[in-house]
């Protein structure tokens, strides 16, 4: 056994309500990983924020957890990646380390009349050429803008107030106050950055009404991030990687060339197509993003996000009680052959990508003396794929191409139902990967390329293995039938506020 197979990588996963820590060994196996979850709070309707101290405590218990349990002493840690929730916002002071308020979620929508303000004096095409992305409280300049004008004492504070995504913040209390930065997939996520340059653009932030001086560096996605701090598990381990957790979803199941897709399905879903090194500004509504910075090297996406994914199994576990379990959703959706012509629109806090609609809200058509709870949950299950498949078609557009490959993960990937029923509709091959840590793992290697713990992305990709395939299997007329029946539904759902 070399030394490389007796060392180790530790990633982080910091999401919207768990945060995952791993250890990789060299063949990208995960040896031990550790779940800890936090609380978020719903202080009034759409409005989605959390406890930053929470987070870092969840981190914190998660590193020691997971080398607590694995026996592996810190000293074979080779480096430590971080992928994370983006978009959140996080405002603290760097004089006691505390922030300011509770964090923002990216899903929050508080500050949805901010951006209408922006929109109203026509800033609109300069934000979308500048940045890539569209103008929406999803991203974090609304955010912080709204920090700031809800909070009037802070402004005489502003040379105290570092501003972070949660890899900022994790970066900052990991190194105990020495590294403030973030990498370029991050950055890209705020409506801050110059997508072109990756560099903070003082245009947008003048917009936005932000100070250049809470921003923290850009730098790669593989780069020297400090160290984690010997104060707490007693050793000094490099921090080499830090990548938004789309991203690294995509990079963590090798969607390295130009055109590889990737869904990550969680809480929300997140398709990411890797479009190479030239930017390339969609015209149907899918965003530009950075993917990550490699070698010197800016690597675009196409990115599209469903607000509400996996949320709406939860929705119907907790908030109807219509099932008990996931198992049990995927049961009752095999059982029937279809759903009456009941369609269920799950736009809880507005539609992004194609629709970018903050007003739209939940919708349910098609309903009759004939439905029940099995077409409910049905229809609701399909929605997920039907969101999915809106993004896939829009970017196909764009890019000139049919995408032939779509490799999936995120916890929502388990439905054998929902990956068939995406395969028919958008008549792809949908590959089920064997990683069942796409995001964390992406982070892991983003590290380990950086300390040489694997030496190129090809000796990554003889690691990836894929665990099932899904063909399509539904006919044409039948396809066209029921994506046009979605489509008429999604219409009556929007702009409804």
């Amino acid at each position: 056994m070399n030394q490389l197979e007796k060392e180790f990588i530790m990633a982080i996963d910091q999401g919207s309500t768990t945060t995952k820590v791993i250890l990789v060994n060299r063949f990208a196996e995960i040896i031990e990983e550790s779940d800890t979850s936090f609380e978020i709070n719903y202080p009034d309707s759409g409005w989605v924020e959390f406890d930053a101290i929470s987070v870092m405590d969840s981190v914190l218990e998660g590193i020691k957890n997971v080398i607590g349990k694995s026996g592996i002493s810190p000293k074979k840690i080779r480096s430590i990646g971080i992928t994370n929730q983006r978009e959140s916002v996080v405002i603290w002071d760097k004089n006691t380390g505390l922030p300011v308020g509770p964090g923002i979620s990216w899903q929050c929508k508080r500050s949805t009349e901010l951006c209408r303000t922006v929109k109203d004096k026509g800033h609109t095409n300069l934000i979308r050429k500048k940045t890539g992305l569209f103008l929406d409280s999803y991203y974090s300049a609304s955010k912080i803008k709204w920090i700031f004008e809800n909070n009037p004492g802070l402004s005489e504070k502003i040379k105290d107030l570092k501003f972070g995504n949660i890899d900022s913040w994790i970066t900052w209390n990991l190194t105990k106050g020495k590294y403030h930065c973030t990498d370029v997939s991050n950055a890209s996520r705020t409506l801050l950055l110059d997508i072109k340059s990756g560099k903070w653009d003082s245009e947008l932030l003048a917009l936005w009404d932000i100070p250049a001086s809470i921003l923290p560096e850009i730098k790669m996605s593989s780069d020297d991030f400090g160290h984690l701090d010997s104060s707490i598990i007693g050793y000094n381990i490099p921090i080499n990687g830090c990548i938004g957790d789309a991203q690294s979803a995509l990079f963590g199941l090798g969607a390295f060339k130009k055109l590889s897709a990737v869904n990550t399905y969680g809480t929300a879903s997140n398709m990411d197509i890797n479009i190479g090194e030239d930017f390339l500004l969609s015209k149907n509504k899918i965003q530009t993003t950075i993917a990550w910075a490699l070698n010197n090297k800016i690597i675009y996406a196409f990115e599209g996000g469903v607000f509400t994914s996996g949320a709406v199994i939860n929705w119907l576990k907790d908030k109807m009680f219509l099932i008990k379990s996931e198992k049990e959703a995927d049961e009752i959706s095999e059982r029937i052959k279809d759903t009456k012509g009941v369609y269920f629109v799950p736009a809880f806090v507005g539609f992004s990508a194609p629709y970018w609609d903050p007003y739209a809200r939940g919708t349910m058509v098609g309903l009759s003396n004939n439905t029940g709870k099995d077409e409910v949950v049905r229809s609701a299950l399909e929605s997920i794929a039907f969101q999915v498949n809106d993004i896939l078609m829009a970017a196909e557009k764009d890019i000139g191409e049919k995408i032939e490959i779509l490799k999936v993960c995120g916890g929502v990937s388990k439905s054998d139902f929902i990956l068939q029923f995406q395969s028919d509709i958008s008549q792809i091959e949908v590959v089920r990967s064997s990683i069942t840590h796409a995001a964390a793992l992406g982070a892991a290697f983003m590290a380990g390329l950086r300390c040489n713990f694997w030496a190129n992305e090809n000796e990554i990709l003889k690691l990836l293995k894929s665990a099932q395939v899904f063909h399509p299997k539904m006919s044409r007329i039948k396809r066209e039938e029921i994506l046009n029946n979605w489509k008429k539904a999604v219409e009556r759902s929007l702009n409804w506020l």
